[in-house]
């Protein structure tokens, strides 16, 4: 889980503004969601089980590591059977450090995605085997 702690403080003749950690984590799980083949994020491996997340949280699967003006960011995903993984890790790469900079003005310097598993298509039930099965 990201640490909500101050990520940029741009002071300006305003005043100050601060971005928490959790909202680069947001921006980036978010982003990564948004590539076709992406199933979704993963929460980790615990007891050796990628657990699959929804999009409610989109910071879960994403760790983000922010200094004053650079962020690296680390994405745990599961994939889509079928798709070409080094493909899908590329167009999230490209997509995460394109909207964390666009949004946050940090320089993204890494962008490390690490493939935790793959979701399969669910098998289609015909009628006649929900009907033997109860």
């Amino acid at each position: 889980m990201a640490e909500t702690k101050k990520v940029d403080n741009t002071v300006t003749g305003k005043g100050s503004i601060r971005i928490a950690d959790e909202v680069v984590a947001i921006i980036a799980g978010l982003a990564a969601t948004e590539i076709e083949g992406v199933a979704g994020m993963s929460g980790g491996v615990v007891g050796g089980i990628a657990e699959m997340l929804g999009r409610k949280n989109l910071s879960k699967g994403v760790k983000v590591e922010v200094g004053e003006k650079e962020a690296a960011v680390d994405l745990y995903i599961i994939v889509e059977f079928g798709v070409r993984i080094p493909d899908v890790a590329l167009k999230i790469q490209e997509n995460v450090k394109q909207a964390i900079e666009t949004m946050t003005g940090l320089s993204v310097v890494e962008t490390n995605v690490h493939v935790q598993g793959v979701a399969f298509p669910e098998a289609e039930h015909t009628k006649e085997e929900e009907q033997r099965v109860k």
